[in-house]
């Protein structure tokens, strides 16, 4: 029997989320379909939840947030507004997303960081770039604006992670606030093959 499903409601819990495209079909292997999402991301971020790392990989995402209200309502904002936005912008009359989502709830700082990691090496495991900080629809590019770490998921708390006192700053680039510039422009769609 399937466990029911947690109503995560603004409990200040952070979380990350997987949604896949319709059929895992490549929309966001098109630059302009990857670039609108991010901007939908953008706009709901602060009002619907706190973004803390992103990946938009060709055929799914990958989100690390915390939601203001429910987690539903932040994901029907994300994957509703792209929607909407898609059929308005892009002229698409395409199924955008499979139903639903995955998510899963960060319990400590060591999950927190492990979800980081995951986001950040998506693109790299999948053959797209060499180095996390390459691939141009990440959080670990530079020139996205993030909200910062969730208090008590602090990696600093993990002293025997870092090597860190307890009480010195986060100094990690891959988790230091970035904001938006249109340095570096990289079309998606013109990507490598998956490496075999």
């Amino acid at each position: 029997m399937k466990p029911k499903r947690e109503h995560a409601t603004n409990n200040g819990q952070t979380y990350m989320v997987t949604s896949t495209t319709w059929n895992r079909s490549g929309h966001f292997r098109n630059e302009r379909w990857a670039r609108l999402f991010i901007d939908t991301l953008y706009h709901y971020r602060g009002a619907a939840y706190q973004l803390h790392e992103f990946v938009v990989m060709p055929d799914h995402i990958h989100i690390l947030m915390t939601p203001k209200a429910s987690l539903e309502r932040a994901v029907q904002f994300i994957k509703g507004g792209f929607s909407f936005r898609a059929k308005k912008e892009l002229n698409s009359n395409l199924e955008v997303w499979q139903k639903g989502f995955q998510d899963h709830r960060i319990r400590d700082a060591r999950d927190y960081v492990e979800h980081v990691t995951y986001i950040h090496q998506n693109p790299v495991r999948a053959g797209y770039c060499q180095n996390a900080q390459e691939f141009p629809y990440s959080s670990a590019h530079a020139g996205f604006e993030l909200d910062p770490v969730p208090q008590g998921l602090k990696p600093e708390s993990l002293g025997e992670l870092d090597g860190a006192a307890e009480a010195a700053p986060f100094q990690s680039p891959s988790l230091q606030h970035r904001s938006i510039t249109n340095e570096n422009p990289t079309r998606l769609n013109i990507l490598p093959k998956k490496t075999a």
